[in-house]
């Protein structure tokens, strides 16, 4: 048996790792989650699955449950999101280092075998180095959200050389699919486009991201678990092909046979950089396939988002 924890469960990833988890009857699996940015929704129903309403940087209420319970696992996934929320309430962001604080040091005192930390490609800021590698590209974001992360690496780090506690960080890129709240670019581009309603883009859209669907980061995630690899290491998680923001909105467009209008409003001040793509090697040489194409993933979205309007038109 193993006892799992995942913060932020209620969130997009954290629901989608906890539901594929819960296939094995073995795994015990609790989520907690303050659902500041997350929802109820995201938490998927199953008799190995609990969840705790609480908050990671409340000291007190997580060390009640680490303690409790003595987790083989942590996936420490809980953080503010999104570009828009993050930009408006720095220090609303920064406060989340008190949360990786918290997981580290319950997680040492507890015996966990192993944390796994979700940073992100913000920590590169504008890139210097195409595709960014995780050992060769500088880490030069100035924003509160990529400055969090950052010290949450080194966090990692810290406590495995003087307490050695195992760590693996994921540098999530732009991971898309069902449960992602409409605050992120593919979901809103769906409903918008399925609603015929006009597509608004920030600039002129020449802004080049990397799309990596759901099932791809949640099986690479599990055979890092499952395989012992990665450990005390970093690597990025998400697709090597990029794709303009106006080519994605064009392409919603076609996919769905909508009659929505792309719109351009003011760019954004700060945090949209011009180019992200990860050096992913590390990812695609453990999962030993290649990733979900980003049409073959949208069409799938398409799908589950047309479905669930039509179910609500005829209630």
């Amino acid at each position: 048996m193993e006892k799992i924890l995942i913060t932020g469960g209620g969130g997009f990833i954290g629901g989608s790792l906890a539901e594929e988890l819960s296939k094995d009857p073995r795994n015990i699996i609790y989520l907690f989650d303050n659902f500041l940015t997350s929802s109820l929704g995201n938490i998927p129903i199953n008799k190995n699955i609990y969840f705790v309403k609480g908050d990671v940087n409340k000291k007190n209420e997580l060390k009640a449950l680490m303690k409790a319970h003595r987790f083989d696992h942590v996936f420490h996934y809980a953080a503010v999101v999104g570009v828009k929320r993050t930009l408006e309430n720095p220090i609303g962001v920064l406060n989340d280092i008190e949360g990786i604080k918290n997981i580290l040091k319950f997680s040492h005192h507890t015996g966990v075998k192993r944390v796994f930390f979700s940073s992100s490609s913000e920590v590169y800021g504008e890139p210097v180095e195409h595709p960014q590698n995780e050992a060769t590209t500088p880490l030069n974001s100035k924003l509160p959200y990529a400055i969090v992360k950052n010290i949450g690496e080194a966090y990692c780090k810290s406590f495995q050389k003087e307490y050695g506690l195992k760590y693996t960080v994921f540098r999530f890129f732009n991971t898309y699919g069902p449960r992602q709240s409409r605050d992120f670019v593919i979901p809103r581009f769906i409903h918008q486009a399925l609603n015929n309603e006009n597509i608004t883009i920030h600039g002129e859209g020449t802004q080049r991201r990397t799309f990596c669907y759901i099932q791809d980061n949640i099986d690479f995630t599990l055979k890092t678990l499952q395989t012992h690899h990665y450990v005390n290491d970093t690597v990025n998680v998400g697709c090597g092909i990029q794709t303009s923001i106006i080519d994605l909105a064009k392409l919603i467009i076609r996919l769905t046979g909508s009659d929505s209008k792309i719109i351009h409003l003011p760019p954004l001040k700060e945090g949209d950089m011009s180019m992200r793509m990860p050096d992913n090697s590390k990812m695609i040489n453990l999962l030993d396939r290649p990733l979900k194409p980003l049409e073959e993933g949208l069409m799938e979205l398409i799908k589950i988002e047309s479905t669930r309007k039509s179910r609500i038109v005829c209630m």
